[in-house]
């Protein structure tokens, strides 16, 4: 099975062709000979929580769309006539809410569901608790052409118990939507923290970051795979735009450790905060 990660270029203006910039890239996707295309978050608008909510003169609400909606439409009807599985991210609106979602299409143009981003973070230049209502739909395993399919976007990928939870219902591969700046994070740790949640639930990662210059934000690029060990498989170059592509077989899963070994030798019953051993009770 062959990989994709559209390492998009940052975006510094909202604009009518996002659908048509979908189209394309899964048209070049599907020239690297790609059965899963992974995009990055907000793969194909500016990354709006840049700014906090209140500078900006548009509502949240009017960023956002419904899921199905044009863009999620315009990438089933393309990922139908390639033949393609598509994680790809935007903001949704809900009624009068909005989300950082990433919907989930298969090889015939299905949309299996969305994954809400269910962690909302606020810090500089991630101003996005005045944008996200903390996602709802829990943590979907989706069963796609190309096997068992799991979503963290961005955010969620730092919290060990969401990726467990993902581990616990048979991922195979975990695409993570990202968006990812020079200096974020100590150099290498995108790569560091993803590595060891590959091998300590025996799964492929997928990891799509922007790139370039947006605004006062630099996305660092370095999109990448990992494998069940561990190992980084593929890594894109930083900071510029490209479509990486690379071979992975998701039956070495059942062979890695955390399935052979790790995941069978949980004692769940013990890590109840407060647990004590029998033989340790007063």
């Amino acid at each position: 099975m062959h990989v994709a990660l559209v390492q998009s270029p940052a975006r510094t203006e909202a604009s009518d062709d996002a659908e048509q910039r979908g189209r394309r890239a899964l048209e070049e996707a599907a020239g690297t000979g790609a059965d899963l295309v992974v995009f990055p978050e907000l793969s194909f608008t500016p990354f709006y929580p840049r700014l906090p909510a209140s500078e900006r003169a548009a509502s949240v609400l009017d960023l956002a769309e419904p899921v199905p909606g044009p863009t999620t439409e315009a990438m089933a009807e393309k990922a139908a006539e390639l033949g393609l599985v598509v994680v790809f991210n935007l903001m949704e609106r809900d009624g009068d809410q909005t989300f950082d979602t990433s919907p989930v299409i298969d090889a015939d143009g299905t949309l299996l569901g969305r994954t809400r981003m269910m962690h909302i973070t606020a810090y500089e230049h991630f101003h996005e608790q005045g944008y996200y209502a903390p996602g709802d739909t829990g943590a979907p395993v989706y069963d796609t052409a190309v096997g068992r399919l799991g979503v963290a976007i961005c955010y969620d990928r730092h919290y060990p118990e969401y990726l467990r939870a993902l581990a616990l219902q048979e991922a195979e591969i975990v695409a993570v939507p990202q968006a990812g700046t020079v200096g974020e994070w100590p150099d290498g740790m995108y790569e560091a923290e993803l590595r060891v949640a590959a091998l300590q639930h025996g799964f492929f990662t997928a990891l799509a970051n922007r790139a370039g210059q947006e605004g006062d934000m630099r996305f660092v690029g370095r999109s990448f795979v990992t494998d069940p060990l561990g190992r980084v498989v593929a890594q894109a170059e930083a900071e510029e735009p490209t479509v990486l592509c690379t071979s992975v077989d998701l039956a070495r899963c059942s062979e890695a450790p955390a399935r052979q070994l790790f995941l069978q030798h949980r004692r769940p019953n013990q890590y109840k905060r407060g647990a004590v051993a029998p033989d340790h009770a007063e």
